[in-house]
């Protein structure tokens, strides 16, 4: 504890020498007129001067070290008005406040002087980091009659998603339990449905969402692979509105307006904001959709959310949040799964009056339990179920001076699981365990002229674990000229939980969720022979990226990316245990007893991107390379994930009288995924009576014979996905959309399972057109 009390005195001491070098600053927050929310990432300038930047998911900017005098503030942003205004800073030292409001540009705007994204991108290192908003998820064909934010993320580089139905997010080599997902700050265990063209997150409400998909900062941790970090917008603030909508899959409402109306846009007040998803595909299909396999389309789901925002007129605030999620699938024959996922908390903006530094931190609880039904009979684990819920608490404080930052802080999580099932040969495998984690970080962005650096460090303490895993990690970005950057980002990570994922499941939705187990192996057997003591029960990775940017015009942007990712100690479910671990067993190999064992792996890869924005025209290509293998100590395996090619194209044009119609479309094409194939069956004799047991006239459960683990490939996948949509203005503030899409537009026949003991074959998602509507309130 004396370490991390150091360690925050060290921050301060920073932040306090920063303030008081700081000749002048002029900060505040931009807001949109029609709604008082924050408007993000806007450009914010001096006029006649180099001083300029973007405001950030809050709306807030921060302009520092200006000479003493008089300036011009310039706000803009595509699609709005130009905002100017005066201000004066008159001493040395003061810190003047002055919030904006920007309106809705009357005129068609086709180009801006500044762009927020190109200044960020010179300024920032921000490795391997997509930032989504709701203007970018709207240009993906709206399956269902509404673009999701899952289909969205498919199409980002380094991504792998497994199918339309149970599939599951892969980021550059890692599992999804190494990808931690926050809302709001809060902590959430599964962030998709069942069927694999929805998330529990409903796109309207979504103010921003970044995906790292590698090289992260220490302010972020826990995991070893990727980071999703998803902040929804506060209700409207000047009047009551709404949306509802409705399609052949599901329907949706959503309902949000002023508690307290403030005074003007920007001076404080309270709003709301409530939103409803359900699914119905499940009984919609059997009329609508019959063709569809045997297993037709067995899915529902009900999302809600809700939010209620306290502003200040300085631009504090505090939000409070709760949802509550859950799902029920049920393949025939195969087996059934249902989950609920709840929570709720609180998350609030400090800014303090005379200081350049931005405080916000966040106080949450959630939990996840799903539990699956296995109707086959050879099945290879049965009875599962698991949960995991707990609280997760943090603080960050930020300082800005002139284009450098500094940042510190410190996050607390306590949390339950308890698992258990049964394997093939009905050994009941089960954990329950609490776990405490505790971590302070602090990081550090310097430009020196072209050179933009930012080193971090992470300090993490696993207290069930009594390990402390200190992560230094770096990130730089160097522009070579004003349209080419090259950029790099590396570190070391950890995390606790494991997944209780079967990597033999003929259906692979059972997410479920360990923290570091007690009963592992004593040594690591390497690939060459040689064995490794293990120090302790961490999971842990090392990254390496490295790529350039490239603004081939002010339409045309490249990125380019290489990888590397090497996991020195994962752990996973044994799927060879055969013995009780007990005393008379002492002389058995730990191999054939113990409930878990610790495996090696790499991934790495390149990803390639090429974007054009013009007017009402979008396009973007990706394509990514990988590779992904484990080590268990006695085979080299491909896990499931381990796709080698994945391409995918999508395109949006907006056409008609003022733009009142979206054409969308998306074609994927990805190399098959690794298979475990069957390659026989026998009688499985349980025997588990006593000795005497008649085992001549017993009766045994047909078990299977297994090939090589990963040794078969399944085949390729593609699909092409297409929507239409037509806007119809109804008033000022009413607006009708209609949408028609279609789903795997030429019917391939992607396979989603076979049945090991039928051998009966199930598709993924056929020819599938949809209609929906929405009405805007």
């Amino acid at each position: 504890m004396k370490f991390f009390k150091l360690i925050l005195l060290f921050c301060l001491f920073s932040i306090t020498t920063t303030l008081l070098a700081q000749t002048g600053a002029l900060k505040g927050f931009v807001y949109l007129s029609k709604t008082g929310e924050p408007a993000i990432f806007t450009n914010v300038s001096l006029k006649g001067t180099t001083f300029g930047t973007a405001t950030d998911e809050n709306g807030y900017y921060i302009l520092s070290r200006i000479p003493l005098g008089k300036y011009t503030i310039v706000v803009s942003s595509i699609g709005y008005d130009q905002v100017t205004e005066e201000v004066e800073i008159t001493k040395k030292g003061q810190i003047v406040s002055n919030n904006l409001s920007i309106k809705e540009s009357t005129i068609s705007l086709n180009t801006v002087t500044i762009s927020a994204e190109k200044q960020e991108a010179q300024s920032t290192v921000r490795m391997s980091v997509t930032r989504l908003t709701p203007k970018q998820i709207r240009k993906m064909p709206a399956i269902g009659g509404d673009p999701d934010l899952a289909q969205y993320l498919q199409i980002l580089p380094g991504v792998v998603f497994t199918g339309d139905q149970g599939g599951q997010l892969y980021i550059r080599g890692g599992s999804p339990i190494q990808n931690k997902v926050l809302l709001d700050g809060m902590v959430i265990y599964n962030p998709f449905h069942s069927i694999g063209l929805f998330s529990v997150f409903e796109t309207d409400i979504i103010k921003t969402a970044d995906v790292y998909t590698g090289g992260f900062s220490a302010e972020y941790g826990g995991r070893v692979s990727s980071i999703m970090d998803i902040k929804t917008k506060d209700g409207n603030k000047q009047r009551l509105s709404g949306k509802i909508s409705a399609s052949t899959f599901g329907s949706k409402a959503l309902l949000e307006g002023p508690l307290t109306k403030p005074k003007a846009v920007g001076q404080g007040g309270a709003s709301f904001i409530l939103s409803y998803k359900n699914s119905f595909i499940d009984k919609t299909a059997p009329a609508l959709y019959d063709y569809a396999d045997t297993a037709g389309l067995p899915y529902s789901f009900n999302d809600f959310y809700g939010k209620v925002s306290l502003n200040g007129s300085n631009g504090s605030k505090a939000s409070f949040f709760g949802f509550n999620y859950n799902d029920e699938v049920n393949y025939p024959n195969v087996t059934s799964f249902n989950w609920n996922e709840y929570g709720g908390g609180m998350n609030f903006v400090l800014i303090p009056a005379r200081s350049t530094t931005l405080i916000d931190g966040t106080i949450a609880y959630s939990s996840y339990q799903i539990n699956a039904d296995e109707n086959n009979i050879a099945a290879d684990v049965t009875d599962r179920q698991s949960l995991i819920n707990g609280f997760n608490a943090g603080m960050n404080f930020t300082n800005f001076k002139g284009e450098n930052q500094s940042k510190f802080g410190f996050e607390m999580l306590g949390f339950k699981t308890d698992f258990s099932f049964k394997n093939s040969v009905k050994q009941l495998v089960s954990q329950e365990q609490n776990t405490t984690e505790i971590a302070t970080y602090v990081q550090y962005r310097y430009n020196f002229g072209n050179l933009v650096f930012e080193p971090s460090l992470r300090l993490h303490y696993y207290a069930s674990l009594n390990t402390l895993s200190p992560e230094p990690r770096v990130g730089f970005k160097y522009n070579i000229t004003d349209n080419i950057r090259l950029k790099g980002a590396g570190g070391l990570y950890s995390q606790n939980l494991l997944s209780a994922t079967s990597d033999r499941d003929v259906v692979n939705l059972f997410y479920g969720f360990l923290s570091g187990p007690d009963n592992l192996q004593d040594d690591i057997t390497n690939e060459d022979g040689s064995t490794t003591k293990v120090k302790d029960q961490l999971q842990k990775g090392q990254h390496a990226i490295f790529g350039v940017e490239f603004d081939l015009t002010k339409n045309i942007n490249i990125n380019l990316e290489g990888y590397h990712k090497w996991f020195s100690q994962l752990t996973n479910l044994n799927r060879n245990k055969l013995y009780e671990d007990k005393t008379e067993n002492d002389a058995i190999p730990d191999a054939l007893k113990k409930d878990f064992i610790i495996e090696t792996g790499k991934a790495y890869g390149a990803d390639i991107s090429i974007k054009y924005e013009k007017k009402q025209t979008s396009i973007w290509a990706v394509y990514s390379w990988s590779y992904v293998d484990r080590w268990d100590g006695i085979q080299n395996y491909n896990p499931i994930w381990d796709r080698r090619h994945n391409i995918n194209l999508v395109g949006s044009y907006g056409f008609g009288k003022d733009l009142v119609w979206t054409f969308d479309a998306r074609w994927n094409i990805g190399s098959g995924f690794p298979l475990t194939q069957t390659t026989g069956f026998y009688e499985n004799l349980t025997l588990q009576g006593d000795i005497g047991q008649d085992y001549q006239n017993t009766n045994g459960e047909l078990g299977i014979l297994y090939g090589g683990l990963g040794k078969g490939r399944l085949p390729w996948y593609h699909r092409f996905d297409i929507s239409l949509k037509r806007r119809i203005v109804l008033t000022e503030n009413s607006i009708l959309e209609v949408t028609g899409s279609i789903t795997n537009v030429y019917d391939r026949r992607n396979i989603f399972y076979v049945n090991r003991v039928t051998n009966e074959r199930v598709n993924q998602l056929p020819f599938l057109p949809s209609i929906g509507a929405s009405l805007t309130f």
